[in-house]
């Protein structure tokens, strides 16, 4: 079959090629270079190198060639009990709220028809341990049937907990059980729970700077700007320890971006967008990692400076809803464009770029910039109309779809707008800080921010909008703490303090932004800015 080019096209392919060649790997179906690990198991020799890579697959969130490793260890060792647990463990996605129970349990039973016989097929105990596991969060079990996701999520790290506790040096035993803690924790991420996991993955590493699941899980539990810092090892380490998962070359970037580097980000989901299309055949619909990849990239070139490549990316996304586009794609689109406006600042792109009027863009995103576009617009009501449609929920990654408490942020950023726009300065700051309230109650989610335009970045403009230069510093060295580095929050900083006369924090901004935009596009008028008042 055609091979699909990716979405980025044919300019971002070879603009990886040639600025990083190809040292990072190359995609080989007879020898994927996945990373390196060791698992006792009870299958006969011929079956282990399958089984082994879907296991590293499985590490590196592949999920569906790890379901093709693990079909060929069975096909070679029909008896191979745990080649039937990893197909099962391919439709329980710890980190994801997905999961087909109906597929995992099938799975299963191709090994036996029930946990007991699949009890007694199994010949160890450890073995035997996985099994249970697996089929406690698949609800299989007295204990997990008919319970929720999260309910059986809780009860699986358990068994992966005793588990652990009997096998105390088993590097898989640890990775997998490190990950069960992970996956009960992203339902409420907190510090304590992301660095339990963290301790129970650490010695992997130190053993082994190979292991896939240890630098990936090791990323997730430091997936924040206070422990970035401590993944960036294990970040640019992953690169070259899967260079044949796409998934593996694109989650570096998640420290990346909390550390706010840009060229990084965008070198590792360029690096993924090749690894995808290498084993993608052509079709009409992009795949989700495709998407996914898209939305960060996008990201990472606004911050860079690099707007006519973000626009690039925009408009093929635009594309998509003329050749039909699935929810998922509309909605990644509706939160490209609403990026793209509000770190650009062009408050026609929906003229350009906007989605037929009477088609239904399912994210809080897109009716939120086009409410507020239209309020820059200066079309009060045509804001009101816009912002009465942004609904929580949506299609796709849950990066982004809204929950009701972010709408409601959203709707009183808007009304801050609307209040601004009618000389109402006082209303549209006591808004804006009820939104930077709200928002502080939320638990802190990975990646770009939540929000298209963050609130105290918002706080910090309106506070500019009318002349108190010294609050609006210090909303944009607020949201500088969860969004380090990004260019918008920056630039209001060193505008805010220069008006303040604070001209030594100012020149530190315009430097640091001199040192982002170092490849912006020449047409960029603030970059220029940067550079001059930088000192570069």
């Amino acid at each position: 079959m055609i091979q699909r080019t990716p979405l980025i096209g044919l300019f971002s392919l070879i603009f990886v090629i040639t600025q990083f060649g190809l040292p990072w790997g190359h995609v080989n179906a007879q020898s994927p270079q996945l990373g390196k690990l060791t698992f006792p198991n009870s299958g006969n020799a011929a079956a282990q190198a399958d089984f082994v890579d879907g296991v590293l697959y499985l590490h590196s969130f592949e999920y569906e060639p790890a379901r093709e490793a693990f079909l060929r260890a069975q096909k070679t060792d029909p008896s191979f009990a745990l080649a039937y647990w990893g197909e099962a463990m391919t439709h329980h996605h710890s980190l994801w709220d997905r999961q087909r129970p109906d597929l995992g349990e099938a799975a299963l039973q191709k090994f036996g028809s029930t946990s007991q016989e699949r009890a007694q097929k199994t010949p160890t105990e450890r073995e035997r341990g996985f099994m249970n596991a697996v089929e406690t969060v698949l609800g299989l079990t007295d204990a997990s049937i008919g319970k929720s996701k999260l309910e059986r999520d809780v009860l699986y790290r358990e068994k992966m907990r005793q588990l652990y506790e009997s096998y105390p040096d088993d590097h898989e035993v640890a990775a997998f059980y490190g990950l069960s803690v992970l996956g009960v924790g992203s339902a409420n991420r907190t510090y304590a729970s992301y660095m339990r996991a963290a301790a129970v993955i650490l010695p992997i590493w130190d053993d082994n700077k190979l292991h896939p699941g240890a630098a990936h899980y090791l990323i997730h539990s430091f997936d924040d700007p206070v422990h970035a810092i401590l993944g960036l090892p294990m970040a640019d380490a992953y690169i070259k320890i899967a260079p044949d998962a796409a998934h593996a070359q694109h989650m570096t970037s998640h420290i990346y971006t909390a550390l706010g580097h840009w060229d990084d980000v965008v070198a590792a989901n360029l690096r993924g967008f090749v690894v995808e299309s290498a084993k993608t055949t052509d079709t009409d619909i992009m795949s989700k990692e495709e998407r996914h990849y898209t939305y960060w990239l996008t990201y990472g070139r606004l911050q860079q400076g690099r707007w006519t490549d973000a626009e690039e990316l925009l408009r093929k996304m635009r594309g998509r809803l003329d050749n039909g586009a699935t929810g998922a794609e509309k909605s990644y689109y509706g939160a490209i464009i609403a990026r793209y406006m509000f770190d650009t600042e062009d408050w026609g792109v929906f003229d350009k770029w906007g989605a037929p009027s009477a088609m239904d863009i399912p994210t809080a995103h897109y009716n939120f910039a086009r409410a507020f576009a239209a309020v820059k617009r200066g079309d009060i009501k045509a804001a009101k109309e816009f912002a009465a449609n942004i609904k929580p929920g949506g299609e796709g990654n849950p990066e982004i779809f809204l929950t009701e408490e972010e709408v409601e942020i959203l709707q009183l950023e808007v009304d801050a707008m609307i209040a601004l726009a009618k000389g109402k300065n006082k209303s549209a700051v006591s808004k804006m800080r009820e939104a930077v309230a709200l928002g502080q109650k939320l638990p802190f989610k990975y990646g770009p921010p939540r929000l298209s335009k963050p609130t105290n970045e918002l706080l910090g403009d309106v506070l500019v909008e009318i002349g108190e230069y010294e609050p609006a510093a210090q909303a944009y060295r607020d949201e500088l703490v969860n969004s380090l580095r990004r260019t918008n929050s920056l630039l209001g900083l060193a505008r805010a303090t220069a008006a303040n006369g604070d001209q030594r924090s100012s020149d530190e901004a315009y430097e640091q932004l001199s040192e982002i935009w170092h490849n912006a596009d020449a047409s960029l008028v603030i970059a220029d800015e940067a550079r001059t008042l930088g000192g570069q």
